[in-house]
Formats: structure tokens, C-alpha cells, sequence
């Protein structure tokens, strides 16, 4: 009996720092819903390129007025899945009674956008200097070094998604014709696995 509620203190002792140095109000769905908002959009954008809809000002779309509507749709999908992520954690955090705004989500939230920030400047750059060729390798190698520095703060799970997504990135690097179909992989695909995995390993206990 001692040595059943020795191991049982010890248990709980682990689960209390873990609770202090990581943050485990992450919720698995809200990557499963981010790579869907992508792959939406990864679609949708394919169509805008292809021409295979009536756009707002028939036959004087030019090249900027395409740039503006992805980048359109790009904010858009990153808007709905913060508000998803944030809603989704917001709820696990209430149901597992711990806070969500603290010390850890601070150091979290740091070392995840400090490189994603980097790289979307470094994108927008790329973007006004019209080499198109590599920013879908560019976007996913800098999330993927943003959420590789971030996962100390939170599950292991993120830090294979990070190592995935700069792989990925690496790949778009050399097929830099595809690197829409490499967003769907990364943005999309990539998430709703990861997220899933997290989802059933993590937030149905």
C-alpha cells in the first residue's frame, strides 16, 4: 500500500509540473480545423490562378489584382484558425480548471512568432520583389522553425509537426512549380494528422 501511494504522489508531483512548465491547453481539434480551413483554401486558390471563376472586374484581373486576393484569402484563413485555436483551448483549459493566459502560454506565444514573424516579413519582401517562385518554401520552413522552438512549452507532437513542416519546405525549395500542392500538404494534411494524433492521445482522457 506504501509503495502504491508512493508511486501515486509521484505521479501527481509529475502532472503538477508539467502543468507549470508546459502548456497543455492546446486542443488537438483546432489543427484538425486549421487544416481544413487550408485545404479550402489551397482549392479555392487553385481556382483564382486557373481562372475557373468570374472574378469582380472581368477581363482586367492583372497580376496584382491576383496577388491581393491571395494574400486575401491567405488572412482569412489565419484568422479563422487563431479564433478556432483559441476558442478550442479555451474550453480545454476550463474543463481541466487551469489557467490559459500564464507564464508558460507567455513563453510559448514568444518563441513560437518570433520566427514566424521573421519569416512572413521575409516573405512579404520576396512577394513585393515579385520572386513568387519560393514563398510556399519559405512559409513552411519558418512555421515549422516556429513550432520546432516552441514545443519545449507545450506536447512533443508539436515538434514533429515543426520537423515536418521543414522538410516539406525543403521539398518545395526543389519543386518550386508545386508549391501550392506543398501548402496543402503542410498547411492541410499535415495538421489535421498531427492534430488528430494529439486530439486522441491527448484531450479524450
Amino acid at each position: 500500500m506504501d509503495k502504491n501511494k508512493y508511486l501515486e504522489d509521484l505521479q501527481e508531483i509529475k502532472k503538477l509540473m508539467n502543468r507549470s512548465s508546459k502548456f497543455l491547453s492546446l486542443s488537438g481539434l483546432s489543427g484538425v480545423f486549421a487544416g481544413v480551413y487550408a485545404l479550402l483554401g489551397v482549392f479555392v486558390a487553385d481556382y483564382l490562378i486557373n481562372e475557373k471563376i468570374v472574378v469582380a472586374v472581368p477581363y482586367t484581373r492583372t497580376q496584382t489584382y491576383l496577388l491581393v486576393q491571395l494574400l486575401g484569402l491567405a488572412f482569412v484563413i489565419l484568422l479563422l484558425s487563431i479564433a478556432t485555436a483559441f476558442i478550442f483551448s479555451y474550453r480545454k483549459a476550463k474543463r481541466q480548471k487551469t489557467k490559459m493566459w500564464d507564464e508558460t502560454a507567455k513563453n510559448l506565444l514568444f518563441h513560437f512568432l518570433l520566427p514566424l514573424l521573421t519569416g512572413g516579413l521575409f516573405a512579404l519582401i520576396l512577394i513585393s520583389r515579385q520572386y513568387y517562385g519560393l514563398i510556399a518554401a519559405i512559409t513552411l520552413i519558418f512555421y515549422g522553425l516556429a513550432l520546432v522552438n516552441s514545443a519545449k512549452y507545450t506536447y512533443g507532437t508539436i515538434l514533429y509537426l515543426g520537423i515536418s513542416e521543414i522538410i516539406l519546405g525543403l521539398l518545395a525549395t526543389a519543386f518550386p512549380g508545386y508549391g501550392l500542392w506543398f501548402w496543402a500538404l503542410g498547411f492541410g494534411v499535415l495538421h489535421i494528422f498531427y492534430g488528430g494524433i494529439m486530439y486522441f492521445k491527448f484531450d479524450r482522457k
